[in-house]
């Protein structure tokens, strides 16, 4: 082991200890960006190497949250404004996609994959690569991974308040009836993330302090850590780093 790596084990070590006794966040979101800066600052023409690095990444993060004893992670892999993207960044990017969710999903790996987005949006080969991975993973108890693909926030909040109208329409009720008993609770059980805790923890990397519609409904209560890093560079100590961030804050639940 070269003084590099010691000195890198040395500081992760540093950093579980700090952890001892903190709280762990049950439910941490990510925006994994910076992957085609990444893969200009490597000297690459074709940004799509940044993002096959960023793919290549995804299990030592959830290995990493595993370890720390988090049970459900939301990725966030592609916007819905990312669909406009010219066709020759675009459809690379849906094949490495589909390669995410099929690693995700074999069989030597124990997550239970779950697609969030509206894969009405998707090409139906990268639609029917994540339907696949949540039914070969459906009956698997480790930890949830959200794989937002076709993602935009306010299109979540809208297709809820779709979905949620027209489940009322075929019950028989009324317009009158639903306005009468609508709350936060009828539209959250309408989210993707039904029946999920909402983020506890929400990390950015690339340096971006921004959410970009990520969770708008979810992350009402959530914390926020940003950080420089670009995701292929994104570290096991930049993690524990907002663990460690995360732990040591008092959240006060918008009060």
């Amino acid at each position: 082991m070269g003084l590099r790596e010691a000195v890198y084990s040395l500081y992760e070590r540093r950093l579980r200890r700090h952890l001892d006794g903190l709280p762990v966040p049950r439910h941490v979101a990510i925006m994994i960006d910076g992957n085609r800066r990444w893969a200009r600052a490597a000297g690459f023409d074709d940004v799509s190497h940044g993002h096959v690095a960023g793919a290549q990444h995804i299990v030592n993060l959830l290995e990493w949250c595993g370890e720390a004893g988090v049970g459900h992670v939301t990725i966030w892999l592609l916007s819905t404004d990312n669909l406009r993207r010219p066709a020759e960044e675009l459809e690379p990017l849906l094949r490495i996609i589909a390669g995410v969710a099929e690693e995700l999903s074999a069989p030597r790996n124990p997550w239970q994959v779950k697609a969030v987005g509206a894969l009405d949006l998707l090409p139906q080969d990268t639609a029917e690569a994540l339907k696949a991975a949540e039914e070969r993973t459906a009956d698997r108890r480790g930890l949830t991974v959200n794989v937002a693909v076709g993602y935009g926030g306010r299109r979540e909040i809208a297709d809820a308040v779709r979905s949620l109208l027209t489940e009322h329409a075929e019950s028989g009720g009324t317009i009158e009836e639903l306005a009468e008993r609508l709350d936060v609770d009828h539209i959250a059980e309408h989210l993707y993330t039904r029946g999920q805790p909402d983020p506890d923890l929400v990390i950015r990397t690339s340096g971006e302090q921004r959410l970009s519609g990520f969770l708008l409904w979810q992350s009402v209560h959530s914390e926020f850590y940003f950080c420089d890093a670009l995701w292929p560079d994104f570290r096991k100590i930049d993690f524990l780093r907002a663990l460690r961030d995360y732990g040591t804050r008092q959240r006060r639940f918008g009060s």
